[in-house]
C-alpha cells in the first residue's frame, strides 16, 4: 500500500530580485507502508527543499508551482495552509529538520514543547495524561523522564536528537521525513539515533520514512531503497544495495566513486571527484542537466531533453544512454578504477 505518492511535483523560490529558481522540478516518487527511502545528493541538489515541499506547507520564499501530494489516500496540496498545520503535520507527516539540535527554545522546558504541539493539533487532553504519554515516549527512545523538566541548554547534542525526533513522532505520524538527523553527531551517536529510527518504524509509531543524507553509506543500512537528486531533478532509484554496489547514471557512479564505503566488494577503488559544479537553477540547462560534468556527454545530451529509462522493476535512471551502452563504458574503464591490491587479484 502506498502511503505517500507524489506526483510531477514542482516548487520553486524566488528572490528578492523576483528571479524564480526551480528547486524541485517535476518529481514523482512513491513510498510504500513500513518502508523507508533515502534521498542523497550534493549540497544545493534540492534535498531539503523536496522535504519541506512533500509537507505542502509553503511559505515564502518557497513557493508551489504544481503536481499533487497523497499521504494514505488523501491529496494534502490543496488544502489551506492553517488545515495543513492542524490536521496533517505531525499525524499524516512530520519532519525532524536539519538543524534540529538548534530547534529547541533555550528559554522553555521540554514538556512546553509537547504541550504546544498537542494543544496546536486540539488534543483534549490533560497536562498530566501529556506528560504520561511524553515520559512513554521518551523511555522508548532511551532518555530519562527528567528531561521533560530541563531546558535544551543542559542536555547533551544526542539527547537534544532524540528529544527532537520524540517530539516529531509523538502523534505516530504515517510518515516521517527525517533530514540528516545523524550529521551533527559523532558516531555513536548516530548509531544511536539510527537505530531509534529503526526502532519506532518497527513498533510502528512511525509508518514510513524518507530519509536525507548525503553520506551514502549510511542510506545502505537505514533504507530500503534511495533515490539521487541532481539539479532539482531525481536522476535515479532503485534498492539500497543497487544503488550502492551498481549505481547506473554517471552522475550517481559519481557520488560512489568519490566517496569511502567500508563494505565487501567495493574496497580498494580509488577516490575521484567530480569535476565541475552543478548548474545554475535560475536558468534550468537545456538537455541532461549532469551533461556539462558528465564525460560520456555528446552534443545530443546537451541539447535534447533527458528521460527516465526502466532498468528493471523499481530500478530507473535518467540519462540518454541505453543501459548496455553504460555498462560497456564502466566495464572498460574498471581496471583505472581499482586500487593496486585488487589488480593483482
Amino acid at each position: 500500500m502506498a502511503m505517500l505518492e507524489v506526483k510531477n511535483l514542482t516548487t520553486f523560490y524566488k528572490t528578492r530580485m523576483n528571479e524564480k529558481v526551480c528547486s524541485v522540478d517535476n518529481v514523482s516518487f512513491t513510498l510504500e507502508e513500513g518502508k523507508s527511502l533515502g534521498i542523497a545528493g550534493e549540497s544545493g541538489c534540492g534535498k531539503s527543499t523536496l522535504a519541506m515541499s512533500v509537507m505542502g506547507y509553503y511559505f515564502p520564499p518557497l513557493n508551489y508551482e504544481s503536481g499533487s501530494i497523497i499521504i494514505d489516500g488523501k491529496e494534502i496540496t490543496k488544502l489551506p495552509p492553517d488545515t495543513i498545520r492542524t490536521t496533517v503535520l505531525g499525524t499524516d507527516i512530520a519532519y525532524i529538520p536539519q538543524a534540529a539540535m538548534n530547534a529547541l527554545n533555550p528559554t522553555r522546558k521540554i514538556i512546553r514543547f509537547i504541550e504546544d504541539v498537542l494543544q496546536a493539533h486540539g488534543t483534549k487532553m490533560t497536562k498530566s495524561e501529556i506528560r504520561h504519554l511524553a515520559q512513554e515516549r521518551f523511555a522508548i527512545l532511551n532518555l530519562p523522564e527528567k528531561v521533560l523538566d530541563q531546558y535544551a541548554v543542559e542536555l547533551s547534542g544526542g539527547m537534544k536528537q532524540r528529544t527532537i525526533i520524540a517530539i516529531s513522532t509523538i502523534l505516530n505520524p504515517k510518515v516521517l521525513i527525517a533530514d540528516e538527523p545523524s550529521s551533527a553527531l559523532d558516531v555513536s551517536s548516530q548509531k544511536i539515533v539510527i537505530k531509534l529510527l529503526h526502532d519506532l518504524m518497527q513498533k510502528k509509531f512511525v509508518r514510513s520514512m524518507l530519509f536525507i543524507t548525503h553520506e551514502l553509506p549510511l542510506l545502505y543500512n537505514v533504507t530500503d531503497d534511495i533515490m539521487v537528486m541532481y539539479a532539482g531533478e531525481i536522476v535515479e532509484r532503485g534498492s539500497a544495495k543497487e544503488m550502492i554496489f551498481d549505481p547506473i547514471m554517471p552522475y550517481s557512479k559519481g557520488l560512489m566513486n568519490s566517496i569511502i564505503v567500508p563494505e565487501d566488494g567495493t574496497r580498494g577503488h580509488i577516490l575521484q571527484a567530480i569535476p565541475g559544479s552543478p548548474p545554475n537553477l535560475k536558468k534550468r540547462p537545456v538537455g541532461c542537466r549532469f551533461g556539462d560534468r558528465c564525460k560520456y556527454a555528446d552534443e545530443l545530451c546537451r541539447k535534447d531533453s533527458v528521460n527516465e529509462q526502466n532498468a528493471s522493476i523499481g530500478r530507473s535512471y535518467r540519462c540518454r544512454h541505453p543501459l548496455e551502452e553504460l555498462y560497456q563504458i564502466y566495464e572498460n574503464e574498471l581496471p583505472a578504477l581499482l586500487g593496486d591490491n585488487e589488480e593483482k587479484k
